[in-house]
């Protein structure tokens, strides 16, 4: 097991974003904006999805790869700090994933 976490990626993805360096990913993705941003998202969730249904481990651990790295790039791009992200899961810990759902306002 590695002792690497989302706080360690979610720290590569601030510095790089904010970084003058041309040959970054990250500075290059968050400089198109949230719309690209959200783009590369849902791209890489339709992927993780299909490797999972086509029962592709190594597939889906490297699309699962992709999809958590942009999140966190939405979410550095959208100002919502992953530790807010942390703390919304560890308040839904204290009841059911049911329960949780049936408190949310309908629409």
């Amino acid at each position: 097991m590695t002792a690497f976490t989302l706080a360690d990626l979610d720290a590569i993805v601030a510095t790089r974003a904010a970084s003058e360096d041309e040959t970054s990913y990250t500075r290059k993705l968050v400089g198109k904006g949230v719309g690209k941003c959200a783009q590369k998202l849902g791209e890489e969730a339709v992927e993780a999805a299909i490797a999972a249904v086509q029962g592709d481990r190594d597939g889906l651990k490297g699309e699962a790869a992709d999809l958590l790295f942009h999140l966190l790039v939405v979410l550095k791009v959208c100002d919502v700090p992953l530790s807010a992200v942390m703390a919304e899961l560890a308040a839904r810990t204290g009841r059911t994933g049911l329960e949780e759902k049936a408190s949310r306002p309908a629409d």
